[in-house]
C-alpha cells in the first residue's frame, strides 16, 4: 500500500455535522425564496374589446298560437314544424302544419307560417301556404335556403274517399315582394 505525499485533510472527511451544516443551509435558502416574492405585474394589459353577438331569437312556438281552422269540440294539433328565417329579417319564422284532433278518418292539413317580434310575448299567424279546403294531408316538410318545401298527398276528384289520396305532389314557397310565392318543382302525379 502507498501512502498519499500529501497528509489526509480535516476537511475532506465527511462527519454528520457536515449533513446537517448542509440541510440547514438549503432549508434556510427555500424558507427565505418562499418569503420573498416579486411584486405585482404593473404592465398594462391591451384592452380588447368585442362585440358582443347578438342573441338568437327562438322560433315561435306553434303551441302558443290560435290557429285560424274550425275543430268544433275537437283540438287543433300540430303535425309537423320547421324553422328559418324565411324573409331574411335574422328572426326566425316557424311553418306549422296542423289538423283537427279527429278519432276517426284523416282531417285535412293545413300549413301556416308563423312570426313573432322581438317586443311581442305571442307568435301570430302571419301567411297560409296549404288550405284545409284543399284535402291535403303534408306527408314531409323543410325549410332551406329561405324556403320552404313539402310533399302532399291529395284527391283527384271530390269523389275520392278521404281514406285513399290518388294523387302525390309536392310544392316550393318562397318570400318575394311580401308575400309567400309557390312554385311546384315537379308534376303532380298519380299514387
Amino acid at each position: 500500500m502507498q501512502h498519499p505525499a500529501v497528509p489526509e485533510l480535516a476537511h475532506t472527511t465527511t462527519r454528520p455535522i457536515h449533513w446537517v451544516a448542509t440541510a440547514t443551509a438549503v432549508s434556510g435558502v427555500i424558507a427565505l425564496t418562499s418569503l420573498l416574492q416579486p411584486g405585482a405585474a404593473t404592465a398594462a394589459q391591451p384592452q380588447v374589446r368585442t362585440k358582443a353577438a347578438p342573441v338568437a331569437a327562438l322560433p315561435p312556438d306553434p303551441s302558443k298560437v290560435h290557429f285560424p281552422l274550425d275543430c268544433g269540440p275537437t283540438k287543433v294539433l300540430v303535425a309537423k314544424r320547421a324553422t328559418g328565417d324565411l324573409d331574411g329579417d335574422g328572426r326566425p319564422e316557424t311553418v306549422a302544419v296542423v289538423h283537427c284532433d279527429a278519432s276517426m278518418g284523416t282531417p285535412p292539413d293545413a300549413a301556416y307560417v308563423l312570426t313573432q317580434a322581438a317586443d311581442a310575448t305571442e307568435p301570430r299567424v302571419v301567411a297560409t301556404l296549404v288550405d284545409p279546403k284543399e284535402r291535403l294531408t303534408v306527408t314531409s316538410l323543410a325549410v332551406h335556403d329561405a324556403a320552404v318545401t313539402a310533399s302532399m298527398l291529395g284527391y283527384s276528384s271530390p269523389d275520392v274517399p278521404s281514406c285513399c289520396p290518388d294523387v302525390k305532389s309536392s310544392a316550393e314557397w318562397q318570400w318575394r315582394g311580401g308575400a309567400f310565392v309557390r312554385s311546384t318543382p315537379s308534376g303532380a302525379r298519380t299514387v
